[in-house]
């Protein structure tokens, strides 16, 4: 199965310096950018719904559509979410890397589309190459007249700035952003009332939108709305970037439309499992996402209703494959203690429940596991997320603490058997 490229096209036709701002206009970079300044906000806005562009950070909330939420207070302001740091998502980071001239040229859209004059992109700490691919492709916008004063010739000014985050996965969550962005701690606002397209940065209106999101404008205003539906799913419109990992032959970003099969993308796309091994189960939208089983979800569509409709997300887009060799205690253990690592701990539910997570996990992973135990993780994960649903009914102020419950109540659900031997055996049973 082939890629459809599109926000990749760039980089692997010129993979040597498609970073760079003269590849970039060579290949038509900026053009866009220029005719959205004749466009207007209204046509922007129409055209962005038409389009059907889903949000790509995760939430998947058409793009058109919050931006129309925006309040008419002004100053108002376009934020960037660069701070990619849900296990096993790499996504923007490559986008940033190998092609940060398109997500500047999809600022400049973004922020005509809202009327807005200040932009920031917040950058995950530890993405030191890719900020700095990015501050360099700012910097010769600015050279070029692209941003500044009167960009493009035009009486329009636009100031943007890349910002590095601190190193703290809560900050991916967009109203923690702002804390930090704001010089506080990066912890999670209320909503409401701080919705950020009422009351965002600095207290006022702000659109917040993925690097992969931002990314899409050019070519929406190149293919025009319906050129755009035209790739994707009529349900999920245009390209998505899936970032595979673990236990498969090709990990890697693939750019593919939405409507293919879990076993395509898996066998196909990535290549399959290693020799001699079968598929045990996969998280379909990083480590937040309840897990999916060969026996229920191979043949599924890859959409984002069919996925909500079959109890998980997309998210992301991060894929992580477990074969029959992993330990799925272990594979859960990890992932909680990711999360109860990274609690703000502002709520309650979530500072405290998560650890209690953890630790009943690796005492069940450590051969110390009693029946009870497995109550117990039940008891506390439906404490911290009342009655387990999907989407999870929150209990805390972020999602934070509900997405530490997926990997639980996937392994109960899914691989009861497995957590009883490791109690029986004193010890997993895979070793």
């Amino acid at each position: 199965m082939n890629e459809t490229r599109l926000v990749t096209r760039r980089m692997a036709d010129h993979p040597a310096d498609s970073h760079t701002i003269e590849r970039y206009e060579a290949t038509g970079g900026y053009s866009q950018a220029r005719r959205s300044l004749q466009m207007g906000r209204e046509r922007l806005v129409e055209l962005v719904k038409e389009s059907g562009l889903l949000g790509r950070g995760g939430a998947a909330f058409p793009a058109g559509m919050k931006w129309s939420f925006l309040a008419p207070a002004r100053p108002a302001y376009l934020v960037v979410n660069a701070d990619e740091s849900e296990p096993g998502t790499y996504k923007d980071r490559q986008l940033l890397e190998r092609d940060p001239h398109q997500l500047v040229e999809g600022i400049i859209i973004a922020a005509v589309a809202n009327e807005v004059h200040h932009a920031f992109v917040y950058v995950r700490g530890e993405y030191a190459r890719p900020a700095r691919r990015l501050q360099r492709a700012v910097e010769e916008a600015y050279g070029r007249g692209y941003l500044g004063k009167d960009i493009f010739g035009s009486d329009y000014d636009l100031e943007v700035v890349v910002h590095l985050g601190a190193g703290a996965y809560i900050c991916g969550e967009e109203t923690a952003l702002l804390n930090s962005l704001e010089g506080h701690r990066g912890e999670p606002r209320l909503k409401p009332p701080y919705f950020p397209a009422a009351t965002g940065l600095y207290g006022k209106p702000t659109i917040v939108n993925n690097v992969e999101t931002i990314s899409n404008l050019p070519h929406i205003l190149e293919l025009g709305a319906d050129g755009f539906r035209k790739l994707g799913h009529p349900e999920d419109t245009g390209t998505f970037l899936f970032s595979v990992s673990g236990h498969v032959r090709k990990p890697g970003n693939y750019e593919l439309p939405h409507g293919i099969t879990w076993r395509e993308l898996i066998f196909e796309v990535a290549g399959g499992l290693r020799e001699g091994r079968t598929l045990k189960c996969w998280i379909p939208g990083g480590a937040s996402a309840p897990w999916f089983v060969p026996a229920d979800h191979l043949d599924l569509e890859i959409t984002k209703d069919a996925t909500g409709r079959a109890g998980s997300m997309l998210g992301s887009g991060a894929v992580v494959v477990m074969d029959d060799t992993t330990c799925v205690v272990r594979a859960a253990q990890r992932i909680v203690r990711f999360f109860a690592h990274e609690s703000c701990g502002q709520c309650t539910p979530c500072r405290e429940g998560t650890s209690w997570l953890e630790m009943i996990l690796g005492r069940i992973e450590e051969g110390a596991g009693r029946e009870v135990d497995v109550d117990v993780l039940l008891d506390v994960a439906d404490n911290i997320s009342v009655g387990l649903a999907w989407p999870p009914r929150m209990t805390t102020i972020c999602p934070l603490g509900p997405s530490a419950v997926s990997p639980v109540s996937s392994i109960t659900r899914y691989f009861k058997d497995e957590i009883m031997a490791h109690i029986h055996q004193a010890g997993c049973p895979l070793r």
